[in-house]
């Protein structure tokens, strides 16, 4: 009783397509599957970069700081 039997499912079937015609019924699966496609290439590239982090760093880090508000207070104190 809770599920539909086929005949239920081939009627349903029938009247999407009638409603919507088949042309935009296509494009509406064309347009779906590129959105799956693209959401798959965007988690792979997610993932290649996450695993790029836990290797060495892109840009080398020096080690210099340069501490902008000394300098300030200095030359104002020179002024």
């Amino acid at each position: 009783m809770g599920s539909f039997s086929w005949w239920h499912w081939l009627i349903v079937l029938l009247v999407v397509v009638l409603v919507f015609g088949t042309k935009k019924l296509g494009n509406i699966g064309s347009d779906l599957g590129k959105a799956v496609k693209g959401f798959k290439q965007g988690m792979k590239e997610a993932n290649e970069d996450s695993a790029g982090d836990d290797q060495e760093p892109k840009a080398k880090i020096t080690g210099q700081t340069i501490d902008v508000d000394a300098k300030k207070e200095k030359n104002e104190t020179n002024a």
